[in-house]
């Protein structure tokens, strides 16, 4: 009778230990995230690739990317072991590739993507500048920047020392507003090309709409929002002309 009491609180302190354990483990999960916590975070992080790929790799729409291999990448690289940096021989015996080819690969994908939309947009330049210079309304001046003119504006012209203030909205031809500003303020030489020559056949008060070649614009680098290549359409109101004056000699 006594060794079955022994061997039942033997038991009933096993059973205590084991569930006070499993209490501990419960209480222990509870400090991780929750899915809903998880699924959040899964979001932000889709969020930041989706930056990476749209503003360094120019990615436009989720076809242009193979999503399986992003997400292979990413297994590989959570599963696998961290590499001490870049020049770590683990990084290329990890992924098959170093870290200088890996840019190397993406290097040239930009390149690529860069090239085509630059092609791209000076075959459709070219082809829409041949179309606007045979309606009556436009004219085009030696450089290839064509014109129309709305309203001259003051018999003196623009200078390209002017200082002037403007209205102005800039499109691209698929009708995409990419800057637009009201009373703006700069010197007539100071904007791009196109700009100080469509500038000079205006007075105050002026207005017109300049189309501007890309070799007037941005070229084959194109800017912030507007790709290389691209024919630029600016609608222009000269509000004041700020006439420079130069400065007199000291003898």
């Amino acid at each position: 009778m006594k060794t079955i009491k022994i061997i039942a609180a033997a038991l009933a302190a096993m059973t205590m230990v084991m569930s006070c354990k499993s209490q501990g483990d419960a209480d222990l999960q509870k400090m991780l995230p929750r899915a809903s916590e998880i699924d959040s975070v899964s979001y932000l992080v889709g969020i930041q690739l989706g930056s990476f790929l749209k503003g360094q790799l120019a990615v436009e729409d989720p076809s242009e990317i193979n999503l399986a291999e992003v997400k292979k990448g990413m297994i590989d690289v959570i599963k696998g072991e961290d590499p001490k940096g870049y020049n770590d021989t683990t990084f290329a015996k990890q992924f098959k590739v170093s870290p200088y080819e890996m840019q190397q690969v993406l290097g040239a994908y930009i390149q690529k993507k860069m090239d085509y939309k630059a092609e791209k947009n000076l075959r459709a330049g070219e082809k829409f500048l041949a179309e606007n210079a045979l309606k009556e309304t436009v004219d085009t001046t030696a450089s290839g920047l064509q014109y129309t003119i709305v309203n001259e504006g003051a018999a003196e012209k623009i200078q390209p020392q002017d200082t002037v203030w403007v209205n102005y909205k800039g499109t691209l031809l698929d009708g995409t507003v990419f800057d637009e500003n009201e009373n703006t303020q700069f010197i007539a030489n100071r904007v791009i090309r196109g700009w100080t020559e469509g500038l000079g056949l205006l007075g105050e008060g002026g207005k017109a709409t300049l189309y501007i070649p890309a070799d007037l614009a941005y070229g084959e680098r194109g800017n912030r929002g507007i790709e290389p290549n691209s024919v630029l359409i600016f609608d222009v109101e000269v509000l004041k002309v700020g006439k420079f004056v130069p400065k007199e000699e000291t003898k």
